[in-house]
């Protein structure tokens, strides 16, 4: 059986092709660390969602102050990694980051017990091979509009890059880092090299505006082109070709697949640490983080109390 993981792969491809009018979007942007408004004078829902993350700020919105108070606490112990009894800017970008990567870890951990065959607490090349091509490897098919042993050596290939230690067996950071390459410094060069194999129509190791447009559109016999497609050409001319060389090297391809954005995780830490360091040493204390709970997260209270005022505009 070809693994759902794969299948996906292959009914995006076809759903890619079908529909020649919509645009592809190859850009990984940052998620925002929540789509609530951030309005502290309203309240500090925004930043509960950025400290926490979604699913977790909402259960200590239904907690008793104490409780959450507590679970805080213990939040605080965790985040102080070098246990120097502080927690620094980086500390709380870092929990920050994490948190809001939760949903990447609770993927990895749902598919893993499908590929950990052994049950080692590890994931081999070999493991991940069978369960994900095994019918292929049972018997290949050369008919087939997907070519599997092609998909199975970038599989390879990106499953090496990520094992950074060599041996072909991945732990969960290794194997996060080989399903999600995009959020990892160290695998940004294979999801480059994958982008342009993908859209490298003739061969030459670059991308120029012929196959740029390709890759987004297929334009269909007595079509009229989408305004959006003129807007790309100037895109490409005006943005991504920064050389002015008419094709796109691997650096501009990174510059545009995954460009520097605004880093929100280090603008919280920096807000948070601003609201609650109280003796102004760049540094937070257990204690000011508990004094400010209600800015790092909710309560009962807190939730009973916007409701209150929104009973109150009325």
């Amino acid at each position: 059986m070809i693994r759902p993981l794969l299948m996906c792969f292959v009914l995006c491809v076809v759903y890619g092709s079908s529909k020649p009018t919509e645009k592809k979007n190859r850009i990984h942007h940052e998620e925002p660390l929540s789509h609530l408004e951030h309005d502290d004078a309203k309240n500090y829902d925004y930043d509960h969602e950025a400290f926490l993350g979604q699913d977790e700020a909402k259960t200590f919105d239904s907690l008793p102050p104490e409780e959450s108070r507590r679970r805080l606490g213990i939040i605080v112990d965790k985040m102080d990694s070098n246990k120097d009894g502080f927690v620094s800017e980086e500390e709380l970008k870092v929990w920050i980051k994490n948190a809001q990567k939760k949903h990447i870890y609770d993927s990895v951990e749902h598919q893993w017990k499908d590929f950990d065959l052994n049950n080692d607490g590890l994931i081999s090349w070999e493991e991940y091979k069978n369960v994900t091509y095994g019918s292929y490897l049972d018997d290949p098919q050369t008919d087939t509009d997907y070519d599997y042993s092609h998909m199975m050596a970038r599989d390879e290939r990106r499953f090496k890059v990520a094992d950074r230690n060599g041996d072909l067996i991945a732990d969960k950071q290794e194997f996060t880092a080989f399903l999600h390459p995009e959020d990892h410094q160290h695998m940004k060069d294979i999801v480059v090299q994958e982008t342009m194999e993908d859209i490298d129509k003739n061969g030459d190791g670059f991308i120029d505006l012929k196959e740029y447009i390709g890759d987004m559109y297929t334009s269909e016999e007595n079509e009229e082109e989408p305004e959006w497609v003129a807007s790309e050409r100037q895109q490409f001319s005006e943005f991504r070709d920064k050389n002015n060389d008419g094709k796109m090297d691997r650096e501009e391809t990174l510059d545009w697949i995954l460009p520097a954005d605004y880093d929100h995780a280090v603008a919280e830490a920096k807000h948070l640490l601003h609201e609650s360091d109280s003796n102004k040493d760049g540094k937070l204390t257990k204690k000011e983080i508990l004094d400010k709970y209600d800015v790092f997260v909710g309560s009962q209270v807190t939730d009973f109390g916007e409701a209150l005022l929104r009973h109150d505009e009325f």
